[in-house]
């Protein structure tokens, strides 16, 4: 046989020999018994014959080997743990009362404490204090993640702050500190309980990624120069100098929008070009109109939501689809058809109205013991919503039909087989690597779930809540609105008590899965489960804490804080939107609202329509399973956008443009740039305008009492044209001469 023969025939077999690895790569995938759209077969393939998970993004971020000598649980992981959750969750709910706000999500904890890490492992003494090393060596990346999960455990305001604060400004109620930490502590750690046991669920299976931690995950193994397949060999500066060059660009730059030049945050263009234009100014405005601008040249406006950097693109399409049809669509011929009296109103607020197109005033139809005064109430106003805020309420209801008819037509194979065995899956090698550790057993979350059950019945008993306690069993519930409604038919005209059944019907869902995000982050970064387990509860506890000093310090000595007007950005967005919650709900209530025949009754169609749409996006799947219809879907659009109010067009326009250039446009055409640096970018980005928002407002917003500046840089054109428009005035269509509205109400 020739050379070339022998050559041909060994080439062949190679193929053979692949094409054989590849069948049974294609059998052996551990994917999802369901259509996951983040999911590709070819890459997937790549992923299990390197023994690594299905999906690239996954692979991109986090390493496929684990050391299990490497320590976790040392006292400097501890001691740097609990410094980080007191100073994380503190700036967090500091920065939770101002708009726009900054979420710290634990990149900062990440960033700082690798060098104090490093700092400590060089000056600390070799020495041990009853049997604790002080200083277990050089710093691991496992220490580095435990620190970083226990900073974000209570990184986001505790829900139940929010109601504590309604309570100050809404209703003039403060209970003592015994009430608002039992409150807290109960709202947070039963979701905690019930994201453990649901961890089978949410966290081992491969097809559930939570692409936020990739972002971590990403940064973890740059910080430690830890090297694994994922990343690709692309050539070009290593992750770690160009997260460097990003942080300090991205830092030193939202001086700019942040402080200097506010314009380029609303870039509301149009709106400059005809200021007294109602009409422009309610399509193109990012104060109070729709944001049709398109542009903003701010990072935190664009990640206020979520990051689009770690986003999938099909998510964010569906997130953008809904909001250009129901925000860009529906809202403008609902406005300008008057529906509802829209027009006496701006089109886009977080706040509710009376009759003449003021605020509305609770107090004036609360009776002396907290509860409605339906004389006062007849006598005084109905209360009337934004036409975005009503929409957003519309479509709360849609989602959860279309949540529940989504799972029921296309997850309800995988839910009954899951409702029989632990997972459906099989497991990929992160799953398989975990499963070396000691476990967590379900009865130490169950002991959790009861003594902060056993809170919850304190607080309601004690205290002048007005609410029974048969009905903090509901607190399985998961959807706010839907928690709204059920109580405020069931006990009408009592705020306090629709806030608290709010809370705990809504936060277990959102807790839990909080929790299980954190649960799958040391799952991807092999954190022994027990050590998770103590980290968690311990880090919950003295967060929570350390949120109630905080808030309590801020009613205290910032001046005017939840004005609309307060010259800082302290005008608590979210706690306008929780308290025109409790107005709705809690005082006047749905029979009053949203009943059939009342002003909103017509919004209760939209239960239909969450409905029929993932009916039909599934008739559709049957008979054309490859189309695009795969990628629809209907939960998804009706609650990408949630956030509004308190967040507005600003915030998902160009949000989603960044995600479509970087999530579709450079994934597909430049994936190994992707690969390596996506991740990185995103993580810069967030750290750099965290650090930046610390430093403008320590540095110069709050001292001296907020004059810094305030006769120079705060008044020049570039800080002042944006709000000397109709959009920044907050300017309704029709000026109001008197009242408006039906002339009665019951």
């Amino acid at each position: 046989m020739s050379a070339y023969a022998e050559h041909s025939s060994s080439i062949g077999s190679v193929e053979k020999i692949d094409s054989e690895k590849a069948a049974l790569a294609i059998d052996a995938l551990p994917l999802a018994d369901f259509d996951d759209p983040n999911i590709n077969k070819e890459e997937a393939i790549t992923g299990v014959l390197e023994d690594d998970s299905p999906y690239p993004e996954v692979r991109s971020a986090v390493s496929n080997t684990d050391d299990m000598s490497i320590p976790a649980s040392t006292f400097r992981a501890w001691v740097m743990g609990f410094f980080w959750v007191i100073i994380i969750p503190g700036l967090n709910q500091f920065f939770y009362f101002r708009y726009p706000s900054v979420n710290i999500n634990g990149i900062v904890a990440q960033l700082l404490s690798f060098p104090m890490g490093r700092l400590w492992a060089a000056a600390m003494p070799n020495i041990s204090i009853f049997g604790v090393r002080l200083n277990p060596g050089p710093f691991t990346i496992k220490e580095h993640v435990l620190v970083t999960i226990m900073a974000t455990v209570g990184w986001q305001s505790a829900y139940a702050t929010d109601i504590i604060a309604v309570q100050r400004v809404f209703y003039g109620q403060t209970f003592n500190f015994s009430y608002q930490w039992m409150l807290v502590m109960s709202t947070q750690l039963i979701g905690f309980s019930l994201g453990g046991i649901m961890r089978r669920f949410l966290v081992l299976p491969p097809s559930m990624i939570w692409p936020t931690n990739l972002v971590t995950c990403a940064l973890f193994n740059t910080l430690h120069a830890q090297s694994y397949a994922g990343i690709g060999k692309r050539a070009g500066i290593s992750r770690e100098r160009f997260f460097l060059y990003v942080f300090c660009v991205g830092c030193a730059w939202y001086f700019v929008p942040g402080y200097l030049f506010q314009a380029l945050s609303y870039f509301t263009w149009v709106c400059w070009i005809a200021p007294d234009n109602i009409v422009v100014n309610q399509l193109f405005g990012y104060e109070s109109g729709l944001g049709m601008s398109l542009i903003t040249f701010d990072w935190a406006q664009i990640t206020y939501v979520m990051n689009p950097l770690a986003t999938p693109w099909w998510s964010e399409a569906n997130v953008l689809a809904g909001f250009v049809f129901f925000f860009w669509i529906l809202t403008p011929i609902l406005y300008y058809t008057n529906t509802w009296y829209s027009k006496f109103l701006p089109i886009m607020s977080r706040t509710s109205y009376d009759n003449t197109g003021a605020e509305y005033n609770v107090t004036a139809i609360l009776g002396t013991d907290g509860t409605l005064n339906v004389t006062a109430y007849e006598a005084y106003s109905p209360l009337f919503l934004s036409t975005t805020f009503a929409v957003s309420y519309g479509l709360s209801f849609a989602s959860i039909t279309a949540t529940i008819m989504h799972a029921i037509l296309f997850f309800r194979k995988q839910i009954w087989a899951q409702s029989r065995r632990s997972i459906n899956e099989q497991p990929d090698i992160h799953a398989r690597l975990m499963a070396r550790y000691r476990q967590v057993p379900e009865w130490w979350y169950l002991i959790i779930f009861v003594v902060m059950f056993v809170f919850g019945v304190i607080v309601i008993e004690v205290w002048p809540t007005q609410f029974p306690v048969w009905a903090i069993t509901n607190q399985q519930v998961g959807l706010n609105v839907i928690t709204e409604l059920v109580v405020g038919y069931a006990i009408p005209g009592r705020p306090l008590a629709m806030m608290l059944f709010k809370t705990w019907g809504y936060i277990t869902m959102a807790q839990a899965l909080q929790f299980a995000q954190d649960f799958k982050l040391g799952h991807y970064m092999k954190i022994p489960p027990r050590t998770m387990f103590f980290a968690q509860v311990s880090a919950a506890a003295v967060a929570g804490t350390v949120q109630l000093g905080v808030q309590a310090w801020m009613f205290t000595n910032v001046v005017d804080i939840c004005s609309t007007h307060q010259p800082d950005g302290f005008v608590c967005p979210n706690t306008q939107v929780f308290g025109t919650a409790s107005i709705i709900w809690g005082v006047i209530g749905p029979q009053r609202q949203f009943s059939p025949g009342q002003m909103y009754g017509s919004l209760l169609w939209f239960f239909l329509v969450g409905a029929l749409c993932p009916l039909v996006a599934w008739i559709i799947s049957i008979k054309w399973p490859n189309s695009v219809i795969r990628y629809i879907n209907f939960p998804v659009v009706f609650t990408g956008t949630s956030y509004m109010p308190p967040a507005t067009a600003v915030n998902y326009v160009p949000w989603a443009i960044v995600g479509f250039i970087f999530q579709y446009v450079i994934r597909r055409r430049h994936f190994s740039w992707w690969t390596k640096y996506n991740y990185v970018l995103a993580a810069g980005l967030d750290a750099g305008l965290a650090i930046s928002i610390i430093l403008i407002f320590f540095c110069l917003q709050y001292p001296r009492n907020g004059t810094i500046g305030a006769n120079t840089v705060a008044k020049w054109w570039g800080n002042t044209v944006f709000l000397n428009t109709a959009d920044g005035k907050g300017m309704s269509y029709y000026t109001i001469n008197g009242t408006f509205g039906p002339s009665t109400w019951v």
